[in-house]
């Protein structure tokens, strides 16, 4: 198993910008990965992930505000986020698409109106 570790969250006013950070374990270039999110009492849901061709899929709801990339020299994908709303509150990981990897703990982002 793969494991994350997120990072880069915190609280920023609506309109502003985080940039947050997935370290795996070992490498995962030659696989997709996904940022997902959630909050209180409701389900994980995918914003967006990268394939290993970096072919990239959005979320509609993040679709020309956020940004996902990967450094397969430093095992890191990268969830730039702009335009950040209020209703982009919540906990973000990361987790290769289609395997049954453990979740992390997460980054908790919280956008003030």
């Amino acid at each position: 198993q793969v494991r994350f570790v997120e990072s880069g969250g915190g609280l920023v006013q609506s309109g502003g910008s985080l940039r947050l950070s997935c370290v795996a374990s070992e490498t995962v270039s030659m696989h997709s990965v996904g940022w997902y999110r959630q909050t209180p009492g409701k389900q994980r849901d995918m914003v967006a992930s990268i394939s290993r061709d970096n072919f990239k899929i959005y979320e509609d709801s993040v679709k020309d505000r956020f940004t996902i990339s990967r450094d397969n020299a430093k095992n890191t994908v990268y969830l730039q986020m702009n335009s950040l709303k209020p209703e982009d509150t919540a906990v973000y990981y990361c987790k290769r698409k289609l395997f049954s990897d453990d979740w992390g703990q997460g980054t908790q982002v919280t956008v003030s109106s």
